[in-house]
């Protein structure tokens, strides 16, 4: 499928990951991509790996408040325009809700919220003439509780409330904004969790997922291409899980 043939898309948290396979699968579609992220040498190699025609690494902390519209400017300065964004960089966060310091809450907010609706901010005024999709990557947290993840679950709360309110508030723009909203995925997070968890842990953890499986960063990447391909032109406020039924059972 070639759904992004002539699209140019910004996403970011691309260094690993879904967003890593996010950037590969909109690659294989055909679209042109300027990835964002810390990790200057991933960066590269991802872009090398998809050829210098396809992708620009654009390194750059999206706490910095320059950074969003950087990125959003390589996207126009290389290509004249922005079609889609997709709104991935994000940090994990598991601790005491009532024993939390406020700097770590700080943190998780600055990446997990205000970061996003920078990036949403600079992508949504790049693309008001054209229209445009965007797509945040929120979490089955953002509508369940888990014992030990309340802050982390509170900012994904707040992404896709932000989703629901910017899919009403630019849709007479032609923007359409839409979440993707993993449960466990496998890649850095998982792995981090697993090593801390033990293996009972992370056993009844897969077994309470009507699958019987945790996801992978390109089952994720695949809901993520076609919330922001013109397969889903009506569709927008949209938050679509892919959990393996964990939020419907």
């Amino acid at each position: 499928m070639r759904r992004y043939d002539d699209k140019v898309v910004v996403v970011t948290g691309a260094t690993a990951g879904i967003g890593t396979a996010t950037a590969r699968r909109l690659a294989l579609e055909g679209a042109t991509l300027v990835l964002g992220g810390r990790n200057a040498a991933a960066g590269a190699a991802l872009a090398d790996e998809l050829g210098e025609q396809r992708a620009v690494f654009v390194k750059g902390d999206l706490r910095d408040d320059r950074t969003a519209g950087e990125l959003v400017q390589a996207a126009i300065d290389r290509h004249g325009r922005l079609d889609a964004l997709v709104n991935n960089a994000g940090i994990d966060h598991a601790g005491d809700m009532l024993e939390t310091p406020m700097a770590e809450l700080r943190e998780l907010f600055e990446v997990n919220v205000f970061a996003a609706i920078r990036m949403l901010q600079a992508a949504g005024r790049a693309m008001r003439e054209r229209g445009g999709a965007i797509v945040n990557v929120s979490s089955r947290l953002a509508v369940i509780g888990v014992p030990g993840m309340g802050m982390y679950s509170a900012s994904k709360g707040a992404l896709l409330s932000l989703t629901h309110a910017a899919a009403i508030e630019l849709a007479p723009l032609g923007i359409r904004v839409n979440a993707v909203a993993p449960g466990m995925t496998l890649g850095p997070m998982y792995e981090a969790w697993a090593a801390q968890a033990g293996e009972e842990v992370v056993g009844a953890a897969s077994a309470a997922i009507p699958q019987g499986r945790f996801g992978t960063p390109e089952e994720v990447a695949a809901a993520i291409a076609f919330l922001g391909s013109d397969d889903a032109a009506h569709v927008t406020g949209a938050s679509l899980p892919v959990d393996g039924g964990y939020t419907a059972a």
